[in-house]
């Protein structure tokens, strides 16, 4: 079973910075692809940002290009988001999920963790 948990999320002016982490239990941590998702209130949950197993490639949304960048620490088990110049827009629940496939596709992944909250007041 594989369990992931999301922290570091928190309050913080627009233009300012956060960096979201994602501890995952289990041995195989690098045979999985990793993506971050957010749910806005009163929206579905939308792809943020993803990365492959080995951490070789990377992709994003287009309203976080140049902005989020996602990497991770095969040998902590663990996932980051760090998120940069956040906007109001950005608020939002954001998730880390696991799963087999590279993709930015929810169905792709199989593992999910609880959220943490990101609040950006203007």
């Amino acid at each position: 079973q594989v369990q992931l948990v999301e922290s570091g999320g928190g309050l913080v002016q627009a233009g300012g910075s956060l960096r979201l982490s994602c501890a995952v239990s289990g041995r195989t941590f690098s045979s999985y692809s990793m993506g971050w998702f957010r749910q806005a209130p009163g929206k579905a949950r939308e792809f943020v940002a993803a990365i492959t197993g080995s951490g070789d490639s990377t992709t994003y949304a287009e309203p976080v290009k140049g902005r989020f960048t996602i990497s991770r620490d095969n040998a902590k088990n663990t996932v980051f988001l760090q998120v940069n110049i956040l906007k109001p827009e950005d608020t939002a629940v954001y998730y880390c999920a696991a799963g087999r496939t590279y993709s930015i596709m929810q169905r792709s992944y199989s593992y999910w963790g609880q959220g943490t909250q990101v609040t950006v007041s203007s």
